[in-house]
């Protein structure tokens, strides 16, 4: 999928409907921690990963410009440190100029001002004025993979973020979450104009029926019976 297409699709999208999107497909959620927000409020990301792991000094940042392709976001590996920024407006300016999407830290970042003047989507934990406080020998496969929380994530991974924070959905089975995630918004905005018309989400879910049938049934869940409806906006 080119990064245009891959752009125009999750616009109409949110980061909500494509980790529901992974549960229908059975793929698996990864999210960035809870905290990783964009710098700028409103701020939308989506692309192709260009992994880096941070080890206090900017040249690997550099070196992965030279080897992204437009459109990629670089997601930065800091290890989650809360004590240092990693990314600055320079970098951040710099990954512009490389053709990148955007940016997305494991760890922090400052000169926010800048970066706000810059535009260029960035996500982080937060910010704090400090700088790198020491730099480390770069470890193998520093270009190959970044460590994001939990999640292992490599340049056949895509990362989508919006206002909800980021997730990442490996690159062969991003088709499928999609397509999956847009019958989800498509399903619950019809949803939401039947509440806004009068009918609300207990009524259109029968959720009078659902009750009576578990005091029956004690072990029938939600699920179950809005599979039975056909208005399974859970999975």
């Amino acid at each position: 999928m080119d990064p245009e297409e891959l752009r125009q699709r999750f616009s109409l999208l949110t980061t909500a409907h494509l980790t529901d999107g992974c549960v229908r497909a059975r793929v698996p959620v990864r999210c960035a921690p809870a905290g990783t927000h964009a710098i700028v409020p409103g701020s939308r990301v989506a692309g192709r990963v260009t992994p880096a792991r941070h080890v206090g000094s900017v040249d690997v940042f550099l070196e992965a410009y030279e080897t992204a392709n437009p459109g990629d976001v670089l997601v930065v590996d800091n290890g989650g440190r809360l004590d240092e920024s990693c990314v600055g407006d320079l970098a951040v300016l710099e990954a512009e100029a490389a053709g990148l999407s955007g940016v997305v830290i494991w760890g922090l970042h400052r000169d926010t001002a800048d970066i706000e003047k810059i535009g260029l989507p960035v996500f982080s934990l937060g910010s704090i004025p400090t700088g790198p406080l020491s730099v480390s020998a770069r470890p193998d496969g520093a270009l190959d993979s970044a460590v994001v929380g939990e999640w292992t994530v490599t340049r056949d991974d895509f990362v989508f973020g919006d206002e909800d924070g980021v997730l990442f959905v490996a690159a062969d089975r991003a088709d499928e979450v999609l397509d999956r995630a847009e019958a989800i918004r498509d399903t619950e905005r019809r949803q939401a104009e039947r509440i806004r018309t009068g009918e609300t989400l207990r009524e259109q879910v029968r959720f009078a029926d659902f009750l009576a049938e578990r005091a029956k049934s004690p072990s029938l869940t939600f699920r179950e019976h809005l599979r039975a409806v056909g208005g399974a906006i859970e999975e």
